[in-house]
């Protein structure tokens, strides 16, 4: 067993976890240039033009043809990709996801149709593959998803739809559960402003354990640890807007 640790001396802030979702060009991958330090992205999804010219950023291209193949490249050396890095970003697990499916389709037996096994088999191979990254990357790790709903029950007994990442159900849980910070997404359709929505309701997947901010500029994302009440120092105003109620912050 590892030697126990005083509470006292746990940084909350070092090494984090943070998962945001939301609709294509909401600025998700725009998102990375707010990281501070050196970063590395595995471009999943074939969005890091949008980072052209970004100075610390460096781009892992990733063949969506053979994702199974690229993984296992990328874990087997990934010690010495991060080792000069901050920041490594995952970008993005909902094409990840679909992409490892269309290949196991291609290697079935009708050359399409994925089988019962391929389902299971995403399940343990996520796992692995994320709790792999999450435990030993000694780096921040930002992920990236995409956006679907999914019905909840509360515990009234009422029924929701709720927004949340674009992850099979199998695997989404234990990637939230390894998360310090899921945040969803969206635009201020006022004012173009992008915020990031980090406290979770019926109707939004959201959590955040690294300080006490509800919902933060996407600019301030990553300045954890700065505020100590419920939203970030010099925050503009707020507004409510969209069905779900979500307060946005107005563009700067």
């Amino acid at each position: 067993m590892q030697p126990i640790k005083s509470a006292s001396k746990i940084d909350r802030t070092k090494n984090w976890r943070v998962l945001i979702y939301g609709k294509p060009g909401v600025g998700k991958t725009s998102a990375i240039k707010n990281l501070k330090g050196k970063t590395l992205v595995l471009d999943l999804d074939d969005s890091s033009k949008v980072l052209a010219g970004v100075p610390n950023v460096d781009i892992q291209p990733f063949d969506r043809t053979k994702p199974s193949d690229e993984l296992v490249d990328f874990m087997t050396h990934i010690k010495q990709l991060i080792a000069s890095y901050d920041n490594l970003v995952i970008d993005n697990v909902s094409a990840l996801e679909k992409d490892w499916f269309v290949e196991q389709g291609r290697n079935s037996k009708s050359g399409i149709r994925n089988e019962l096994q391929d389902y299971s088999g995403w399940t343990n191979y996520f796992a692995r593959v994320i709790t792999t990254i999450f435990m030993d990357a000694p780096v921040n790790v930002l992920v990236t998803a995409w956006e679907n709903t999914r019905e909840i029950t509360a515990e009234t007994g009422q029924n929701f739809t709720q927004f949340a990442p674009a992850i099979r159900d199998s695997v989404r849980d234990g990637l939230l559960g390894l998360t310090d910070v899921v945040g969803r997404v969206v635009i201020n359709p006022a004012t173009g402003g992008r915020g990031v929505v980090l406290e979770g309701t019926d109707s939004v997947f959201a959590k955040n354990r690294l300080d006490a901010r509800k919902v933060v500029p996407i600019e301030e994302l990553f300045e954890f640890g700065g505020a100590s009440d419920e939203q970030s120092s010099g925050q503009p105003a707020l507004r409510s807007v969209g069905d779900d109620e979500t307060t946005l912050p107005k563009s700067k």
